[in-house]
């Protein structure tokens, strides 16, 4: 049933003259279901926070005659969702390209899709797209590179496709071209570029910031970057509201790109429908003084401010299925032998010298950290910066694997372990995929959430959309189904969707549950999560999102 919205007052209900002494609310929530409330019924919100929780005929003392009455039909009402890692700002955007590959397919089957695309593109443009995957791009040798065949049906213009999960591109000669790069050319910091095995030619792939470099020329060429930046940020934006997302953790600012001024003119209209903790990214080869300087200009931290600028995003290394990730022990397979352990985009020792000078700007970090040595060498660098006496929030998010001996640093070190469990193969442990480049006793290691959460660490989920489902409901879900591996029950997984992720970004005072004088951030759900079998929970229905009181999202609109 929905919620039913009046902004008369509820008659056949006595109210003493006593009541009203309280003072006024904006809005008063009654004959709800209240996670962390069992015996209240309704919330009082005014001035966009949370004045009062309780009981339906008390809360009424707070009405005037402009308060406007939500009668919720028994629906639950939940901490707005704190989606710790979301890349919102690109995930919806046309900017990042119209030409889509397929997932699955070889070289030979992309052939279809790259011809649709060269129809349908402007030839004095930059070409981009997306959704290959490495794995079946590389599968097979065949008679010719990926360079090959892109660049005979481009030809002429300069193209770039990311790889599903954003740490690959595929480029033509005019792509590379522009960039200066050659097969003489030397690998940028966190980047690799992949050369035929028997030629020892350029064979159109490059992996994690080789790519980025790339994709970053074919962005800033845009004619109608801004608005097409614009549309993108609002429609991310919206579908994060109808999820029931009221925080948002940004995976990662591309400042180079124009990114900031998209976001800080989404304030000024006042179009935004979330609060957002802003990342700017590091730049591996960029010098850190440059870096420095211009992120002590963006830098801010208004606890009520929808934008908050004070958490860096930074890479410790790449991926597992591009062979980046970076290792403790060597991969059995990789596509990159000169480097069996990974790599770094920010080496170990840089880290540290990096956290520290952030530290004296005002800035913590929120840092990807894929491998079992990325994990460590980050764990390392946060240690310095606590013997050093920083009390910053930190954060690793992705950490997949975990080598026993760090497993209990999370905890000792007060550093939040951000997980995406918000796919299918995560929660049914299918990673056969990884025992190609893993063997089985680590592959068997991957994804461990109980692990790390029974040492008392605050743990986190989130969606890293579009990579996963940006609908909580389905990692909370997820992390269940997990098993041993995920966490143990429905109020551990609500909770670190909500204030453990609060806790993450520095807002546990402001947001991520309900209390009174905290932000008015609600999810408003048709049944009550906790009391459903867990594998129907990801389809309840999201009635009403509610951001500092303000109704951002509403089903029936």
């Amino acid at each position: 049933m929905k919620p039913i919205f009046s902004p008369a007052l509820v008659t056949g209900l006595a109210i003493s003259a006593s009541t009203f002494a309280f003072g006024q609310a904006d809005m008063i929530l009654t004959n709800g279901v209240i996670y962390g409330h069992d015996n209240a019924d309704a919330i009082v919100v005014a001035n966009g926070e949370i004045l009062y929780i309780g009981n339906q005929s008390d809360a009424l003392g707070y009405q005037s005659s402009a308060t406007e009455l939500v009668d919720l039909q028994d629906a639950f009402v939940m901490p707005g969702f704190i989606d710790n890692h979301n890349h919102v700002f690109e995930a919806a955007s046309e900017a990042g390209g119209s030409c889509e590959l397929s997932m699955d397919g070889n070289l030979k089957e992309q052939i279809r899709y790259l011809k649709a695309c060269r129809r349908n593109a402007n030839p004095n443009e930059w070409l981009t797209g997306y959704g290959f995957s490495i794995d079946a791009l590389l599968l097979e040798r065949g008679p010719y590179t990926p360079l090959e065949v892109i660049d005979k049906i481009f030809p002429d213009q300069p193209v770039v496709l990311m790889e599903q999960t954003s740490h690959s591109m595929w480029v033509n000669s005019v792509a590379l071209k522009q960039a200066g790069i050659t097969k003489y050319s030397p690998e940028p910091q966190g980047g690799k570029i992949l050369k035929d095995e028997e030629t020892g030619e350029l064979n159109g792939i490059l992996m994690d910031n080789a790519g980025d470099i790339v994709m970053e020329m074919a962005w800033n060429s845009l004619s109608n970057q801004f608005d097409q930046s614009y549309d993108g940020l609002m429609a991310g934006l919206e579908q994060a509201a109808a999820h029931g997302i009221t925080t948002i953790g940004d995976g990662r600012l591309y400042w180079k790109r124009g990114w900031y001024e998209v976001w800080q003119e989404a304030k000024k209209s006042g179009d935004l429908t979330a609060r957002v903790s802003l990342r700017p990214w590091i730049y591996p080869t960029d010098p850190m003084t440059e870096q420095l300087t211009y992120l002590s200009t963006i830098q801010s931290r208004q606890e009520k401010d929808l934008l908050l600028v004070d958490q860096v995003k930074m890479y410790s290394d790449g991926i597992f299925i591009n062979g980046t990730a970076k290792m403790l022990t060597p991969y059995f397979d990789t596509y990159i032998p000169d480097e069996p352990r990974g790599i770094n985009y920010i080496p170990p020792q840089k880290m540290k010298a990096w956290l520290s000078e952030l530290d004296k700007i005002g800035f913590s970090a929120h840092i990807h950290a894929i491998g079992d040595g990325a994990v460590r060498e980050s764990l390392n660098a946060i240690e310095a910066m606590r013997d050093l006496g920083s009390t910053k929030p930190y954060t690793l998010t992705h950490i997949e694997l975990v080598n026993k001996k760090d497993v209990p640093r999370f905890e000792a070190l007060d550093i939040s372990a951000d997980f995406q469990v918000g796919s299918d193969y995560v929660a049914y442990h299918e990673h056969q995929w990884a025992e190609a480049f893993l063997g089985a006793k680590r592959t068997k290691a991957l994804m461990n959430l109980r692990a790390i959460y029974d040492t008392k660490a605050n743990v986190t989920l989130s969606s890293d959309w579009n990579v996963h489902d940006i609908n909580p409901l389905v990692g909370i879900a997820n992390s269940v189904i997990m098993g041993k591996t995920g966490l143990p029950d429905i109020e551990s997984a609500i909770e670190a969707y909500t204030i453990n992720a609060a806790h993450s970004l520095g807002l546990e005072t402001v947001t991520g549950s309900i209390e009174v004088g905290k932000s008015a951030d609600f999810a408003i759900l048709e049944k009550d999560i906790r009391q459903m079998r867990v594998n129907k929970i990801a389809d309840t229905e999201i009635l009403m999102t509610m951001l500092q009181g303000k109704v951002v999202f509403d089903s029936e609109s």
